[in-house]
């Protein structure tokens, strides 16, 4: 199993988590993006769509972090990343979504090349755009946690879950862009939480092999 990746990518932390969780071996890697190496022939021939992370594994590439982890899901069903009822799976899955559809995406690296070289944002700039998208997505997040009378030591119950794959890479990029966690205490127990699981901490951007 190959796992392209770059160590800062919220993406491929997430999926990183995942794999951990689920006890799967890879092979990593590194795509530059800095380098641009992304949007070379090479890795275009991995994915077409000339982004991180990519899933090699018996011969098939599988691309997008959300259909990657609910492949695992489904092919190594145990650890259960998502509850065995329906209502709670939906649950989980949108408070998922709040980050993988309303913050990551309007905050990912393109998005901020385009504001810097399109129109001229500074990085002053940049961490006021990302700080506004994560906030109001956090803010609802935590809105949501705090109404949940079930919730443990994680965002669903008393074991990670699809939830927490996605949160923690994007608390990791709300401290990159400054953002003051003191504002979701729920939220940063939920992460001091994980960061005592070794699968979170193998994952982080700190512990890859391209990190720099």
């Amino acid at each position: 199993m190959n796992l392209h990746s770059f160590f800062r990518s919220g993406t491929s932390h997430r999926l990183r988590i995942a794999l951990n969780l689920k006890g799967l071996a890879y092979d990593y890697v590194a795509v530059d993006l800095r380098r641009e190496e992304h949007l070379s022939e090479a890795f275009r021939a991995v994915n077409p769509q000339g982004m991180v992370p990519a899933l090699e594994i018996d011969g098939q590439i599988k691309t997008q972090s959300p259909a990657i982890i609910e492949w695992l899901e489904e092919r190594y069903p145990t650890p259960a990343l998502l509850p065995s009822n329906a209502d709670d799976r939906a649950h989980v899955r949108a408070l998922a979504s709040i980050v993988g559809c309303d913050i990551h995406p309007i905050n990912n690296r393109r998005i901020l090349e385009a504001l810097r070289s399109e129109f001229g944002a500074d990085e002053a700039a940049i961490n006021r755009w990302c700080s506004t998208w994560i906030t109001a997505g956090f803010d609802a997040f935590e809105a949501l946690l705090a109404a949940d009378p079930r919730r443990g030591d994680f965002c669903f119950g008393d074991a990670p879950s699809l939830a927490d794959i996605y949160l923690i890479p994007q608390v990791e990029s709300a401290r990159r862009f400054k953002v003051d966690m003191a504002r979701w205490p729920l939220i940063s127990a939920i992460d001091a939480a994980c960061s005592n699981i070794e699968a979170f901490r193998l994952a982080a951007p700190r512990n890859q092999p391209d990190a720099s």
